[in-house]
């Protein structure tokens, strides 16, 4: 039973979205910059710790060649930044940087930039920046990821369910434990085994080379996944002697539980950010809730379907679904502020956005839920009921004649109509669940409003100037790229502006023409046409009179050919 909420549940409020994904914070040299002189090396600061791999930077010269490079390194000890020296004498011309690190909380992170020395170039290769998510590597290891979600919810919660309600028919959930005990098996060698070409980006061959696994064994993800299939040999015996008929010791089940809780605590996103201790705490607590609260509830429906279920049973789990269920709400609002950073952040970032419609459709879930309790409730006082209907009997008075037998008491048995309805109730779950593993899938994938945040709070300002990327999208093939536009000094009076247009492939591309227009709504002032004129590889004004400081409104006109074009609008401060 509940699917649907097995898959997802056990994501709210944070275990799994609420990411501390790191966030470039500063380049150096910054992107697009134009350079008097070729630099020595190049710096990224992040907002969080990385991990530096052998291939974290690509480094490609205007042709497109790779240039020779450093070992990667972090600079001056700092685990938030990583350093690559470069080759002494590199030409003029646009240089391309692609980077991939490792998050912290083990995800791999990367990005790619550009800077030029003496000049832009007026036109640059099609370049080949390397590996950055091969699709099929992401897709296998996200799968065995969320399994051994699933798989470890089931196999605590239905180990709760068995020591605390007591079902009389324990041996129908035995093979329930050894099922999702050998899924998480199968999931944690998946995930050991496709670590490497997962946070190098290769497919999953990758995984084939001869260093893949000793490299993974050497990192904090490959020893908190090597701990787990620890962990798991030890709980191989207590299920054993749980199985056999043999008194466990709850404590030791418990252990084991809590330990496998803080292999995900310890290898995921509460391990980076801020208030790593309590955020660990609180992911444990997190999980341990969701397992023993969905993980039960699995177990109980199958018990409904397979055998027998007193009603002390069901009361029992009842008391336990309401603790987790408490457990859970802390514990999910403080990862969901710890993931957001602040209110802001719910409607002005995709991962706040996301956040709420997937909250919404939990909501439906639970509603599905209760739904779902109400009819295993009525189910298991039916049986009852029909029960101690067949076995009462009619008193009769000693020694004189027998009273006449009143109506039996008509108590009907489970009907049909009510395991359709159970079974409706399911089906919807499942659905609900399956919009809320979508929602969830794009939110690992989205960088937290926090981590966000931070990286705007500490990336370098532009003294003087003031730079906007502004991407575009003529709808035709090849005819998206940016226009990088920069004003100089961007305050009242007269301001230079130069504009690059970058093409699909990074590289500075060539438009027969470029129009900006400035307004200022606030004083109904403008539009303002900067008069762009082709310099030969960019578009430039040294005379863009901004007569009011304020926030201006900044449409840019990319024509691309004779028929297609497209406007895009940004604001631009004018100090």
């Amino acid at each position: 039973m509940l699917l649907g909420t097995l898959l997802v549940l056990f994501v709210l409020g944070g275990t799994g979205p609420a990411s501390a994904h790191a966030a470039l914070r500063a380049s150096d040299p910054e992107d697009g910059t134009v350079l008097k002189s070729a630099p020595r090396d190049i710096t990224l600061t992040f907002t969080e710790s990385v991990g530096l791999l052998e291939d974290s930077f690509r480094v490609l010269d205007p042709e497109g060649r790779r240039l020779r490079t450093g070992e990667p390194e972090h600079a001056k000890g700092s685990g938030e930044t990583a350093r690559v020296s470069l080759p002494g004498k590199l030409g003029e011309g646009t240089y391309t940087v692609a980077w991939r690190v490792v998050s912290a909380d083990s995800h791999p992170v990367s990005g790619a930039f550009t800077f030029s020395v003496g000049k832009p170039s007026v036109t640059t290769a099609v370049v080949d920046t390397g590996p950055t998510e091969d699709p099929a590597t992401k897709s296998l290891y996200n799968i065995a990821r969320y399994l051994a979600y699933l798989a470890v919810a089931l196999l605590i919660g239905t180990a709760a369910f068995l020591a605390v309600c007591r079902p009389p028919d324990a041996p129908v959930l035995h093979r329930l434990l050894r099922t999702s005990w050998w899924a998480l098996l199968a999931a944690t060698l998946a995930l050991l085994v496709l670590r490497a070409p997962y946070e190098t980006g290769e497919g999953p061959l990758g995984a084939l080379s001869a260093d893949s696994l000793t490299r993974t064994l050497s990192s904090r993800p490959g020893l908190v996944m090597l701990a787990r299939l620890v962990l798991l040999g030890v709980a191989a015996g207590y299920l054993l002697r749980l199985t056999k008929g043999r008194k466990p010791y709850r404590w030791a089940g418990a252990a084991i539980a809590v330990g496998l809780a803080l292999t995900w605590a310890a290898g995921e996103h509460a391990s980076a950010g801020i208030q790593v201790p309590v955020a660990m705490t609180s992911s444990a607590l997190h999980l341990l809730a969701t397992a023993v609260w969905l993980g039960g509830l699995t177990a109980l429906l199958v018990t409904l379907y397979r055998a027998h279920l007193t009603p002390a049973a069901v009361t029992r789990f009842s008391r336990l679904a309401f603790a987790s269920v408490t457990v859970l709400v802390v514990t999910g609002v403080y990862q969901s502020w710890r993931g957001l950073g602040s209110w802001d952040a719910i409607t002005g970032t995709t991962y706040g956005r996301l956040l709420t419609l997937k909250l919404a459709a939990v909501v439906l879930l639970l509603g599905a839920a209760a739904v779902s309790r109400r009819w295993t409730a009525r189910l298991a006082t039916a049986d009852v009921d029909a029960e101690v209907g067949v076995r009462e009997k009619v008193p009769q008075a000693v020694g004189g004649p027998s009273l006449p037998e009143p109506p039996p008491n008509d108590v009907p048995p489970p009907t049909d109509r009510q395991r359709h309805a159970l079974r409706r109730s399911v089906l919807a779950e499942v659905a609900v669940g399956a919009v809320v593993l979508a929602i969830t899938t794009l939110l690992t994938s989205s960088l937290p409003g926090r981590a966000e945040a931070e990286a705007a709070a500490g990336a370098p300002a532009v003294v003087g100037a003031s730079v906007t990327n502004v991407p575009f999208d003529v709808g035709t093939p090849g005819g998206h790229g940016k226009v990088q536009i920069t004003i100089d000094p961007a305050r009242v009076g007269d301001n230079s502006i130069e504009a690059l247009v970058y093409g699909p492939d990074g590289g500075v591309s060539i438009v027969p023409e470029l129009r900006v227009s400035f307004t200022l709504p606030a004083k109904d002032i403008g539009p303002i046409d900067a008069e762009l004129a082709d310099k030969g590889g960019y578009w430039g004004n040294s005379f863009l009179n901004l007569p009011i400081a304020g926030e201006w409104e900044m449409k840019v006109t990319v024509r691309t050919s004779d028929v297609d074009q497209v406007s895009e609008t940004r604001s631009v401060l004018v100090r």
